[in-house]
């Protein structure tokens, strides 16, 4: 992946941190804890870019920085220990990595700030009283998605389509809120659609396969449940001959199409700056309006492309990110 774009829009914000009097205390250990949902790449990508954030203005772990990092692999019941262990302890701050980890640690605190990252809508889920002003102890960054241009990248890429499937888990808030979004733009365009949604990993399988010889183009949505299904979905709709566009890059990198999609790392990078301004400056997360990327880039999967046999306009080659392995 291109990563050499991520740093020059978040060195200003860097910049402005510091001049505006953000100093460590040299006789204080920094204590967070992170919540993170469940692992694939783009979570995976927030967490490491969150710490990076962190270390490169002087929070280090294992020096004056402590971090707890756990993870109940999509498991309610073990999410709701695992969130209860990180608010009852001494963590100065709680990061959860996307919307149901937020959820989790939200019902545990009111007190300790919490960041989020990987969420789509903070208000649709519950967690806040308006993305300018949350008016609690949360804040953070959002992953809406641009999906009007997904859909316009779709409609290029299958110009014949004429019914489209969505893909997604049953239990996501995140997801059900693009797979609507998704749906009028494509009906806008006068396309069909067919909703099929999957409540565990062992289902991905046969909810993509009843989509087969029905839909011309399946749409995934950024979706925990289906980017850890990927290698099934790209198996199923490889040999169906059936295009997936996604909803962010790693599910590109995972066997889907292409997407016009956010970078997760940067938002990770974003999300920890958020945090120095908590740690170093007692900013208050309830006054802190969510963050959104102002950036997009688009990504292809040329292995998928050639195996679907689809064409990639040239120009669109020259300012994609590529996944050519």
């Amino acid at each position: 992946m291109k990563n050499g774009r991520i740093w020059l829009s978040l060195l200003v914000s860097m910049l402005l941190l510091f001049s505006a009097g953000g100093a460590l205390a040299t006789d204080t250990v920094y204590s967070v804890g992170i919540l993170q949902f469940v692992e694939h790449p783009a979570l995976d990508a927030a967490t490491e870019f969150f710490l990076k954030a962190l270390a490169d203005n002087g929070l280090v772990e294992g020096e004056n920085l402590r971090v707890t990092v756990l993870n109940p692999s999509a498991d309610s019941g073990t999410m709701q220990l695992m969130s209860d262990q990180l608010a009852s302890g001494d963590n100065m701050l709680l990061l959860g990595v996307a919307t149901p980890a937020v959820q989790a640690l939200s019902a545990q605190t009111d007190q300790i700030p919490i960041l989020g990252v990987a969420v789509t809508d903070y208000v649709g889920a519950g967690l806040i009283v308006s993305n300018e002003a949350p008016g609690i102890n949360i804040s953070g960054t959002t992953d809406m998605n641009p999906i009007d241009r997904q859909v316009e990248l779709l409609l290029q890429l299958v110009p014949d389509a004429k019914t489209v499937g969505i893909c997604f888990a049953s239990n996501e808030v995140n997801s059900q809120i693009q797979a609507d979004i998704a749906q009028a733009e494509l009906e806008k365009q006068g396309i069909a659609v067919e909703i099929r949604m999957a409540s565990a990993i062992g289902d991905v399988q046969q909810t993509v396969e009843s989509l087969m010889g029905i839909v011309d183009a399946i749409y995934i949505p950024t979706d925990n449940l289906m980017a850890s299904a990927a290698a099934v979905v790209t198996d199923v709709t490889v040999a169906n001959q059936v295009p997936v566009i996604v909803g962010e890059g790693n599910q590109v990198q995972g066997g889907g199409l292409a997407t016009v999609g956010l970078n997760y790392e940067k938002m990770g990078y974003q999300t920890g700056l958020m945090a120095l301004r908590i740690l170093l400056e007692g900013a208050n997360p309830a006054e802190m309006p969510i963050e959104a990327s102002a950036e997009v880039d688009l990504y292809i999967n040329t292995v998928t492309a050639s195996l679907l046999g689809i064409d990639i306009p040239q120009e669109m080659l020259d300012v994609a990110v590529l996944f050519e392995e």
